[in-house]
């Protein structure tokens, strides 16, 4: 068999997760086997601090699976519609939901490409998930957030974690908070 025949074979799965394992070393992103063929990167965010992505490989497929935000508390009806018009926005990932409405991202690919197309990849699962993160806080769980903030100001504790959303928050528009 020549170089040349070699080059156009499709990669092993092992040479795969090698390539992958190798691109995490590379970046500086967390890594961890998570079963045969399987490895779950973990891509630091900005609004969403963590982005879990799972890559799990098959004969011919490489899919990926990213958690982005739990099912919706309220707005049901506008949190899904704003998931499929981002979702004509997207290259080479979507947004879906599990049969609990918990909000995935995927993409799924030929295996043997996934080594050659994994920054890009990568890259637009955690731009999509960090940009889209607060948005659909804002629209899924504005009721609890508003009682969140309400609750920590009522005892003087920290709002840093909502910070983000302070003048969404803390405005006349937030029912719960009480005039001192």
């Amino acid at each position: 068999m020549t170089d040349e025949t070699k080059r156009h074979e499709p990669a092993s799965i092992e040479e795969t997760l090698a390539a992958v394992e190798q691109w995490a070393r590379e970046n500086d992103v967390e890594f961890e086997s998570a079963g045969e063929n399987h490895l779950v990167v973990q891509l630091p965010g900005e609004k969403k601090l963590k982005t879990t992505v799972s890559i799990k490989l098959s004969a011919r497929t490489a899919d990926l699976q990213a958690f982005v935000i739990r099912h919706p508390d309220e707005n049901h009806a506008e949190f899904t519609s704003w998931l499929l018009r981002k979702n004509m926005k997207l290259k080479g990932v979507a947004f879906g939901t599990d049969r609990l409405g918990d909000v995935y991202l995927t993409a799924s690919l030929p295996r043997e490409r996934l080594p050659h197309e994994l920054d890009s990849l990568l890259g637009s699962i955690l731009v999509a998930a960090d940009e889209s993160f607060n948005e659909l806080l804002l629209i899924g769980f504005i009721t609890s957030m508003k009682r969140e903030w309400a609750w920590r100001i009522s005892r003087g504790e920290s709002t840093r974690n909502l910070a983000a959303f302070e003048d969404v928050l803390s405005g006349p528009d937030n029912e719960f908070l009480t005039e001192n």
